[in-house]
């Protein structure tokens, strides 16, 4: 089974951009899909983004579309989200998640491995 951690989190000005990153130990990186998920204070944990094991399927969620980018290096062991144009709303602790099960990609009981989490906060 995998670990994974993220970096990257941090403050930065509405309109700016953040580079996460989520490294992975442990054996059989390539063989998961990965997920980047958010939660904000009071709120449900919620999809974000999405890429299979490799690299070949992605999926964003319709408040980030066109803003925020996912990818994977597999040789690296590393899957990145990269967010630009941020908003006020993109504040949240973000966690990358691994899975080998089958089911919804934004369900997060459907991973099997997570990170501990970076924060984003954006200031308006």
């Amino acid at each position: 089974q995998v670990q994974l951690v993220e970096s990257g989190g941090g403050l930065v000005q509405a309109g700016g951009s953040l580079r996460l990153s989520c490294a992975a130990s442990g054996r059989a990186f390539s063989t998961y899909d990965m997920g980047w998920f958010r939660q904000a204070p009071g709120k449900e944990r919620e999809s974000v983004a999405f890429i299979n094991w490799s690299g070949g399927s992605t999926y964003y969620a319709d408040s980030v579309r066109g803003r925020f980018t996912i990818s994977r290096d597999n040789a690296k062991n590393t899957v990145f989200l990269q967010m630009n144009s941020l908003k006020s709303e993109d504040t949240a602790v973000y966690y990358c998640a691994a899975r080998l099960q089958i089911g919804s990609f934004k369900n997060p009981y459907n991973y099997d491995v997570w990170g501990q989490g970076t924060q984003v906060t954006v200031s308006s």
